[in-house]
C-alpha cells in the first residue's frame, strides 16, 4: 500500500497500471527474446505524457512532480524494466537539464519534441575507458569557427543509435578537470556522428544500448548548454534526479517479482500444503515485502524531498541504493521460490532476475552510492 499519496496520483497510478499490463505486458517477452527498440509501445506512452513528465506544460509536457513520476515509472517498471529505463533516460537528464540551463531557442526547439516521444533523447557521459571517473573522459571539443568540433567515444548510451537527440560531455579545457568539461547538444544525422553495434547484455534487452562515436563531429555554438566549463556539474547536479528515477525503477522490478512468487507460493505445494506455508519460504516472502515497502518509501520520501526544493543528494543516493539492492536480492529470492521453474523461461522471474543486476550498476554503481554518502555524513558534520 502506498503511503499517503494524493488522489490524483492513484488515479494516475491505476491508468498507468491498466496501460502497462495490457500494452507493455503483451510484448515486453518477447522483446527479451528477439531485442529491438520498442518504438511502438513507446508511442502510445508518449501520447499518454509518459515521456515528458516533469517538463512543463508550456514546453509540451506533463508537468507533473518527481513524486508522481516515481509512482508512475514504479508501474512500467512492474511489467517491463526496459521500456522504464528508456522512459527514465528520456524523462530524466536530457529533458531536466535542457529545461534548467537551456536558452529559451533550445528549450522551444528540442522539448516539446522529446516530451511528446517524437523523440527519444540520451544521456552521453560514461566513456569505454572512464565511467565512475567521468573526469577522465576523453572525448575532447576543439573551437572551430562557428562552434566546436568533437572527437570521442561514449560507451554503454541507453537508445545510442534509436534516439534523435544526444546529451554529449566533452572536454574543452584538458588542464581544468572538472571545470574542463562543456556540455553540448547533438541532434541523430549530425556529420562524424555513428554508433555501434547493440550491446549482447544479461537483462533489458530492448533498451538497446551502444557506443556512440564522433569523428570531427561539428556543433554550432548555439548548442552549447549552459557555460562553457560548466558541464560536469551541470550533469552531476542533475544525478540526483536521475537516482531517485532508478530507484523507482527498481522498486517495480523487485514488486513484479515478489507478486510472481507470493501468487505461486499460494498454489503451488509441497508435503501436503502450499509452500508459504512452510516458514523457510514465508519468512523470505515477508523479507521481500519489508524491502520493498522500506525501498519504496526511501524513494518516494526523496522525491517528496526534490519537489520541496532541497537538495537531495544523500537522500537520492539512500534510495538508489537500497531500491537496487533490494531489487537484486528479491528477484534473487523469486527464483528460488520457484525453484526449477525459476531458472527458466517459462515464468518471468528469470527474466526480472536478469534485469534488476544492473541497477546496481547505472547512474552510478553501488559503490559510487556509498562514497557519496559516505562524503555528505561528514560533509552535513562540517568536517
Amino acid at each position: 500500500m502506498d503511503f499517503a499519496l494524493p488522489d490524483e496520483i492513484i488515479s494516475m497510478q491505476q491508468a498507468v497500471r491498466e496501460f502497462a499490463r495490457n500494452e507493455i505486458g503483451a510484448v515486453a517477452a518477447d522483446l527479451d527474446r528477439a531485442p529491438r527498440f520498442p518504438w511502438e509501445t513507446l508511442r502510445k506512452m508518449g501520447d499518454l505524457g509518459l515521456l515528458g513528465m516533469l517538463t512543463p506544460p508550456e514546453y509540451g509536457g506533463a508537468g507533473l512532480d518527481t513524486l508522481a513520476y516515481t509512482v508512475l515509472l514504479e508501474e512500467v517498471a512492474a511489467v517491463d524494466a526496459a521500456h522504464a529505463t528508456i522512459m527514465s533516460v528520456t524523462n530524466g537528464l536530457p529533458q531536466s537539464l535542457l529545461y534548467k540551463h537551456g536558452t529559451e531557442e533550445q528549450r522551444r526547439r528540442y522539448l516539446p519534441r522529446l516530451a511528446s516521444g517524437e523523440w527519444i533523447g540520451a544521456f552521453c557521459l560514461s566513456e569505454p575507458g572512464s565511467g565512475s571517473d567521468a573526469v577522465a573522459m576523453e572525448t575532447r571539443a576543439t573551437r572551430a569557427v562557428g562552434g566546436y568540433v568533437l572527437n570521442g567515444t561514449k560507451a554503454w548510451i541507453t537508445s545510442g543509435g534509436e534516439a534523435q537527440f544526444y546529451l554529449v560531455m566533452a572536454k574543452t579545457d584538458r588542464a581544468a578537470g572538472a571545470r574542463g568539461v562543456t556540455c553540448f547538444l547533438v541532434e541523430k544525422g549530425a556529420a562524424g556522428l555513428s554508433f555501434g553495434k547493440p550491446e549482447e547484455k544479461l537483462g533489458q534487452h530492448a533498451a538497446i544500448t551502444t557506443t556512440v562515436t564522433f569523428d570531427d563531429c561539428f556543433v554550432p555554438e548555439e548548442n552549447v548548454l549552459g557555460q562553457v566549463g560548466q558541464g560536469f556539474l551541470i550533469a552531476m547536479a542533475g544525478l540526483d534526479g536521475g537516482r531517485i528515477g532508478i530507484a523507482a525503477l527498481a522498486v517495480g522490478i523487485a514488486r513484479a517479482a515478489y507478486e510472481a512468487a507470493r501468487a505461486y507460493a499460494a498454489q503451488r505445494t509441497a508435503f501436503g500444503q502450499p509452500i508459504h506455508e512452510h516458514q523457510a519460504i514465508g519468512f523470505r516472502l515477508a523479507d521481500m515485502a519489508v524491502a520493498i515497502e522500506s525501498a519504496r518509501l526511501m524513494t518516494q520520501r526523496a522525491a517528496w524531498l526534490k519537489d520541496r526544493g532541497y537538495r537531495t543528494t544523500s537522500e537520492a543516493a539512500m534510495a538508489k541504493l537500497q531500491a537496487s539492492e533490494t531489487a537484486v536480492a528479491v528477484t534473487h529470492g523469486a527464483v528460488q521460490v520457484f525453484g526449477a521453474y525459476g531458472y527458466t523461461k517459462a515464468y518471468p522471474v528469470e527474466r526480472y532476475f536478469r534485469d534488476a543486476r544492473v541497477t546496481e550498476i547505472y547512474e552510478g554503481t553501488s559503490e559510487v552510492q556509498r562514497m557519496v554518502i559516505h562524503r555528505q555524513i561528514y560533509r552535513e558534520l562540517g568536517r
